[in-house]
C-alpha cells in the first residue's frame, strides 16, 4: 500500500453521507476517508449500498445529508479535470463503434489523455480494437469499458463489479492490467462479489451492510474477525454420537461437521485440538489446518444477527475495524 503525507488531500472523503429512496435508506450516515495511493475493495451483499455510495462519491446522485469530496473538491471538478475514471455497471458504449473508436471518442474529451494505443494495451484490448462494441462478449465488454475508463489517465478509479461476466482467465488478465495501473500510485476503489479478488488485490477492505460500514481494515484484519482455525481431516473410525460428543470436548472446538469420511473442526486452539485428536485417533489422515477465509468474515459481518455478533467480537478484541480510518 502506498502511503502519502498528511498534507496531501485524501482521494475521497465521505462525511455523514446519507441517501434514501422513499422509505428505503440505501446509505445510512457513512464516514469514510481514502488516502491517495490506496487500493480499496468495497464489499457487501446485494442492497448493502455499495453502488449508491459510488454514485454519491462521483456526484451522479445527490445525498439527503452529508458531503462527498474528491481531492478536497467537488466531484464534478475532479472529473472535469480528468483526475477520475469510472467503470460502472450501467456504463454503456455506443454499439456501432469499434472498441478503438469508443476509446478515441472519450480521449477527445480530455486535456491530457493517454494515447488510444496505450489505453487499449493497458486494458488488454489491442486484439479486439477493431471489433464493434455490439459484437463483444461479456468479458470483452468489461475490458473495453476499462479502456474507456483509463484513457483520461486518472489519479482515481472507481470500478463497480469490474470482472462480472469474465471467465477465470479473463479475470486474471484484468487484474494483471490493474496491477500495472496501481503500481504507479493511483487510487482504486472497486466493488466486487468475488471475495478472493478483494483478498488478493486490495490494501484495505471496507465492508458494508444495511447502508453502513461494518468493517474497515486490511484483509488480514477483517479475516481475523472470525477467530479460530479450521481443521479438516479424513478418518477411518466409526462415527457415533459418543465420538461426536468427544470431538466437541477437544480444546477450543466450537463446531464439528462430518461429510462422509471427512471431518471438519473449528477451534480457537487448533494446535492443542489437533494434538489431542491425533492422540485419541491414530487413524486420522490427510490433515489440513487453515485460517478462516474472507467468505467467513463476510458472512459473520453481514448476515443479520451475525453482523451484531461480529461487532461484539470486534469490541472484545479492541480493534479499530469499524469506523472512519482518516
Amino acid at each position: 500500500m502506498n502511503t502519502t503525507p498528511d498534507t496531501v488531500p485524501p482521494a475521497i472523503r465521505l462525511a455523514g453521507l446519507r441517501k434514501t429512496f422513499g422509505s428505503i435508506t440505501a446509505v445510512d450516515g457513512i464516514d469514510l476517508t481514502i488516502r491517495q495511493g490506496e487500493v480499496v475493495a468495497l464489499l457487501g451483499p446485494n442492497g448493502a449500498g455499495k453502488s449508491t455510495t459510488i454514485d454519491l462519491a462521483l456526484g451522479l446522485a445527490s445525498p439527503n445529508a452529508g458531503t462527498a469530496t474528491l481531492f478536497d473538491g467537488e466531484p464534478r471538478s475532479a472529473i472535469a479535470a480528468g483526475r477520475v475514471g469510472a467503470m460502472l455497471q450501467g456504463g454503456a458504449l455506443l454499439p456501432d463503434l469499434t472498441v478503438s473508436q469508443a476509446v478515441r471518442l472519450i480521449a477527445a474529451a480530455h486535456r491530457h489523455p493517454l494515447s488510444v494505443a496505450e489505453a487499449l494495451e493497458r486494458a488488454k484490448c489491442t486484439e479486439i480494437a477493431k471489433q464493434k462494441v455490439s459484437k463483444l462478449s461479456g468479458g470483452q465488454m468489461q475490458r473495453a469499458r476499462f479502456a474507456v475508463a483509463i484513457v483520461s489517465n486518472p489519479d482515481l478509479m472507481f470500478l463497480d463489479e469490474p470482472t462480472a461476466a469474465m471467465d477465470v482467465e479473463a479475470r486474471h488478465t484484468f487484474w494483471q492490467s490493474m496491477r500495472e495501473f496501481t503500481d504507479a500510485g493511483r487510487t482504486v476503489v472497486f466493488a466486487t462479489h468475488y471475495l478472493d479478488e478483494a483478498d488478493a488485490y486490495a490494501d484495505r477492505i471496507v465492508m458494508m451492510a444495511g447502508g453502513r460500514v461494518v468493517a474497515d481494515g486490511t484483509p488480514g484484519e477483517v479475516k481475523a474477525v472470525v477467530s479460530g482455525r479450521r481443521i479438516r481431516a479424513s478418518f477411518d473410525f466409526a462415527w457415533t454420537p459418543a465420538v461426536e460428543a468427544e470431538l466437541y470436548e477437544l480444546p477450543g472446538v466450537r463446531s464439528v461437521e462430518r461429510r462422509g469420511d471427512v471431518l471438519t473442526l473449528v477451534s480457537d486452539d487448533s494446535d492443542a485440538a489437533l494434538r489431542t485428536l491425533l492422540s485419541n485417533h491414530h487413524d486420522v489422515h490427510d490433515i489440513e489446518v487453515t485460517a478462516h477465509s474472507m467468505d467467513d468474515a463476510f458472512l459473520a459481518l453481514t448476515a443479520g444477527p451475525g453482523q451484531r455478533e461480529a461487532q461484539e467480537i470486534l469490541a472484545e478484541h479492541d480493534t479499530t475495524l469499524i469506523g472512519d480510518r482518516s
